[in-house]
């Protein structure tokens, strides 16, 4: 079963694309996750960005505190993924 087709998938798509500004986007966010999750998922865009950024598994682990199993999985998605942290990575770089 593909996560993406499930209605309450599709409805959370819709509710991120709706979202106008970083004061919408906090709101929902703080409203939708627990504060671990937040970070967590900030934590692996983080290491995302290192590692593009070329930088050792070490480094990465001490300046994020993301255990060798996080940096490692989020490396996979970064190599054999949808391409979801690329883009998103790229846009924030063509901001500034």
């Amino acid at each position: 079963m593909n996560v993406f087709e499930e209605n309450h998938t599709k409805l959370l798509i819709n509710a991120i694309l709706c979202l106008e500004n970083e004061e919408e986007v906090r709101a929902f966010l703080e409203d939708i996750m627990t504060t671990r999750e937040i970070i967590d998922i900030s934590q692996r865009l983080g290491v995302a960005k290192m590692l593009r950024e070329k930088e050792v598994y070490n480094k990465i682990s001490k300046e994020t505190g993301a255990s060798s199993a996080t940096i490692s999985r989020v490396n996979r998605c970064c190599l054999y993924g949808a391409g979801g942290y690329q883009t998103v990575l790229d846009r924030i770089m063509e901001e500034k």
